[in-house]
Parts: structure tokens; C-alpha cells; sequence
């Protein structure tokens, strides 16, 4: 009976270790690839990098993606996890710079890094302090994503803006979602590696960023 406890309480105690150490590698890597995208966002930026079409983003991004997918496993899918999150952030330069050329560009950019550190800082330390189980947000999540996703793209087909503002606001709340389910899925066993669980929070970051951008452009324009 004592070796059934101890051995059940060994077990727990290995768990919440292993947990413990996938959330500080997740978040260490995380950062540092923040800090990688940032840093490229700028070099677009000083040299002026023309837009890339939208078509060539997600080649760029869903090679890279299932790049990382394929060496999660190895030293090599750090390297991919930057070169994927690099690429975004390159890609965001051009972005950056139209905003910033308007006259009130620096503030709207200003909101929108504020807006998006503090949704995710609140929602990550709810979900870690809380410990509840976001998992069933999981069918909801994937298909919301699905439906934003090809209507952002009929958007820009069709050039319809007002279609393409509200698929902001839905990304705002679907990105709100997926941090919490993610953060959730770390602390229940869900999700086991660190670097995939590193490029699902800094995709939800990236999206939830330019939703807002996009919406907080559209309310300070004179438009």
C-alpha cells in the first residue's frame, strides 16, 4: 500500500517537473524569437522591403511550418523555429512602414504592441494560475480559424473591406482562444514539445497583433 503511494506520488511529482520545464523552455524560446522577428521586422523596415503578395507569405509559411513539424524532434527545429518566426517578421516590416507613415502611425502601432502583450500576458498567467482545462475549446477553435482564414482570403480576392475588418475582430478572438487552449494544453499534457508549442503561441501572437493593427488603423483613420 505505502509503495502504491509513493510510487503514485513519484509519478505526480515527475509530471509536474517535466510540465514545469516544457512551459520555461517554451517561453524561453519564445521570447527569443519575439526578439529575432523584431529584429528582422526592422532590417524590412531600414531597407525598405517592398510587400510581399499574399500568396508568396504562405508558401513561405506553410513550408516552414511543416518544416518544424518534421524536426520538432531535433536541434534542426530550432533552427527552423527561426527561420519560420524570421520570416514573419520580415514580412511584417512592409506592414509596419505603411502605418507608420501615417500621422498618427506611431500611436496605432504603439496600441497595438500594448493591446498585444497585455491579452497575452493576462490570458497565459489566467490560464497557468487557474489551471483549468481549455481543451474543449479545441473543435471551436480550428473551425473558427478555418472560416476566418478563407474569408480573409475572399477579402483580398474581392477587395472587401468591410469583410476584412470583421475578419480581424474574429482573429482577435480566435487568437484570445487559442492562447488559452495552448497555454492549457502545456499544463495538461496535451502538448509535449516545446517547440511546437513555441510556434503555436508566436503564430496566435503574430495574428492577434495584426488583427489589431488592422482594426486600430481603421478607427484612427480619417477615412
Amino acid at each position: 500500500m505505502s509503495n502504491d503511494i509513493y510510487t503514485n506520488y513519484s509519478g505526480v511529482q515527475a509530471g509536474a517537473l517535466a510540465t514545469n520545464k516544457l512551459i520555461r523552455n517554451t517561453y524561453i524560446l519564445l521570447s527569443l524569437t519575439l526578439l529575432f522577428s523584431t529584429f528582422t521586422s526592422v532590417i524590412a523596415i531600414l531597407t525598405r522591403a517592398p510587400m510581399l503578395p499574399w500568396w508568396m507569405v504562405l508558401i513561405g509559411y506553410w513550408g516552414l511550418l511543416f518544416l518544424t513539424q518534421a524536426l520538432r524532434n531535433s536541434a534542426a527545429g530550432i533552427i527552423s523555429v527561426f527561420a519560420l518566426t524570421g520570416f514573419m517578421g520580415y514580412t511584417l516590416g512592409p506592414i509596419l512602414s505603411m502605418f507608420l507613415r501615417l500621422p498618427n502611425g506611431h500611436q496605432i502601432v504603439g496600441m497595438a504592441m500594448a493591446g498585444t502583450g497585455g491579452i497575452f500576458l493576462g490570458l497565459s498567467a489566467y490560464a497557468l494560475v487557474s489551471r483549468r482545462n481549455f481543451n474543449f475549446m479545441s473543435g471551436f477553435l480550428m473551425s473558427g480559424i478555418l472560416v476566418a482564414f478563407l474569408a480573409g482570403i475572399g477579402a483580398i480576392l474581392f477587395e472587401l473591406p468591410a469583410l476584412s475588418l470583421a475578419v480581424s475582430a474574429m482573429f482577435v478572438l480566435l487568437m484570445s482562444g487559442f492562447i488559452l487552449f495552448e497555454t492549457s494544453n502545456m499544463i495538461h499534457g496535451g502538448e509535449t514539445n516545446y517547440i511546437i508549442a513555441t510556434i503555436n503561441l508566436y503564430v496566435s501572437i503574430y495574428n492577434l497583433f495584426t488583427s489589431l493593427l488592422h482594426i486600430l488603423g481603421f478607427l484612427g483613420s480619417d477615412e
